[in-house]
């Protein structure tokens, strides 16, 4: 269309009357045309938000409500008694979802009551059940997702009454591993080929490492996230600090723009920054994922800053160095099961392995962009040899190290250690590393030669 004449036209309309005369004729179009634009303005500045769809999740400690929403989200949130209920209302908004799918039996929310308000407005009422602590916030559009708003339901914690033998320290306690599958909920993580999301698939490689910790006598297995729920990464190492965690495991899958990255990789944390440009990277992209939960920074409370980093540094210290020694076992026994992105423990500044006092890594178990991986990792096979490379890395750590006031301490001299040969391993070296002799291992074993190959599971006479 010729934009031009109609605006030369549109000027003519300031002039004196003779001008106005010549244009006549094209008076009638003229008008019409400014009557739809500015239908068309005022259209556009008052079009209604969309709501389109809701979703709810339920995780241990809170219920999230999120609403999809196509446009602009105002809104405002207040809570009412008698009956307890909460009300949201969304400013200038059409609801077009349905509710009737969502399971509120497990949640505070008892019914769920939606309604026009003012003829423009859409009022949601949650007639709750139980008392809570209500968030909200929204959420920026990405690539699986809307723009949303987000409704959490904190419930309010009970006070909980602890037996004397859980209050005094008890001797020969269990090893507790604190295993978190990363993202969940909102936060899919990354996206492998037909839709293989890595929220599932680390779930399910942790759910595995879980069960093989709790089969052991001397370990109990923790998971951080038993379920499809979001936490944010304090939350997370929360968690583990709050089950008096000994270490915290972070199960994740890689992603890249170049489908051809390959191999798993083992991360600790890093005070002075990443190790690599692929773990800036890493680190970068994971730390990002907070914003899905709202999380706040660390409060350190009343403390001196300089007294607080001083502290905060001492600890960490220590535990990163536990960190980095751990890794090494859990990295060589994951090489015997798949091929190795780095061929050792890289460090990055990993939100979720920032706590001081707890040892912690990040575990990617190789990269769900990769298609070869991506079928590997949905593999129930390929689930358990990784989850199971994964203990029996931390499983030798901690019988070389055992700590203070464990099972595994007390019988460290008494029970067998189980090795699993990896590349460039003699029976020597390893007779040497454990102060004992190939004779002993041979017998011990009933083996009648020393050639050992890769992912051998050898026993270790201690004694």
């Amino acid at each position: 269309m010729n934009w031009s004449k109609p605006y030369k036209r549109f000027l003519l309309l300031g002039q004196d009357n003779n001008s106005v005369k010549n244009t006549n004729k094209s008076q009638p179009w003229l008008f019409a045309y400014i009557v739809i634009l500015l239908g068309f303005w005022v259209t556009s500045a008052f079009a209604a938000t969309d709501i389109n769809s809701v979703r709810l999740w339920r995780a241990p400690d809170h219920t999230r409500l999120v609403f999809d929403i196509q446009g602009s989200i105002d809104h405002h949130i207040f809570a009412l008694d008698n009956p307890k209920r909460l009300v949201i209302d969304i400013a200038n908004s059409r609801y077009r979802a349905s509710y009737d799918h969502l399971d509120l039996s497990n949640t505070p929310i008892a019914s769920i009551r939606i309604a026009k308000r003012n003829n423009t407005d859409t009022r949601v009422v949650l007639d709750l059940k139980a008392e809570v602590s209500p968030n909200n916030f929204t959420l920026n559009a990405n690539e699986q997702y809307s723009d949303r708003l987000v409704i959490d339901l904190y419930d309010k914690k009970r006070p909980v009454s602890r037996s004397v033998k859980e209050v005094v320290e008890q001797s020969d306690r269990k090893i507790v591993i604190a295993i978190d599958a990363g993202h969940g909920g909102e936060d899919p993580g990354a996206l492998g080929p037909k839709r293989i999301r890595e929220k599932n698939v680390v779930l399910q490689i942790a759910q595995r490492l879980d069960s093989l910790f709790d089969k052991n006598p001397h370990y109990q297995g923790v998971l951080v996230r038993g379920g499809d729920y979001y936490l944010a990464h304090r939350k997370r190492t929360q968690i583990a600090r709050e089950k008096s965690a000994d270490f915290f495991i972070s199960i994740h899958a890689d992603a890249f723009t170049d489908p051809r990255a390959n191999g798993a990789s083992v991360y600790a944390l890093s005070n002075k920054g990443a190790t690599s440009e692929t773990a800036r990277y890493l680190a970068t992209r994971e730390n990002r994922a907070d914003l899905i939960g709202g999380a706040s920074a660390l409060n350190l409370g009343n403390r001196d800053d300089m007294l607080a980093g001083v502290l905060i540094d001492l600890s960490m210290t220590a535990t990163m160095s536990s960190s980095l020694e751990a890794g090494q076992y859990v990295l060589k026994n994951m090489g015997t099961v798949a091929r190795l992105h780095k061929k050792k423990v890289e460090q990055a500044g990993f939100l979720v392995l920032k706590s001081p006092d707890i040892p912690s890594l990040l575990i990617e178990t190789g990269f769900i962009s990769n298609p070869k991986e991506a079928r590997q990792l949905s593999s129930r096979a390929y689930q358990q040899k990784m989850a199971a490379a994964i203990y029996r890395g931390l499983d030798q750590y901690y019988r070389d190290n055992p700590p203070e006031g464990t099972r595994l301490a007390s019988l460290a001299n008494i029970e067998p250690v189980t090795y699993v040969v990896s590349r460039g391993d003699t029976l020597s070296e390893i007779a040497v590393r454990y102060n004992t002799s190939v004779s002993k291992i041979l017998r011990y074993n009933k083996m009648s030669s020393s050639t050992i190959r890769v992912g051998q599971e050898i026993l270790i006479p201690v004694r």
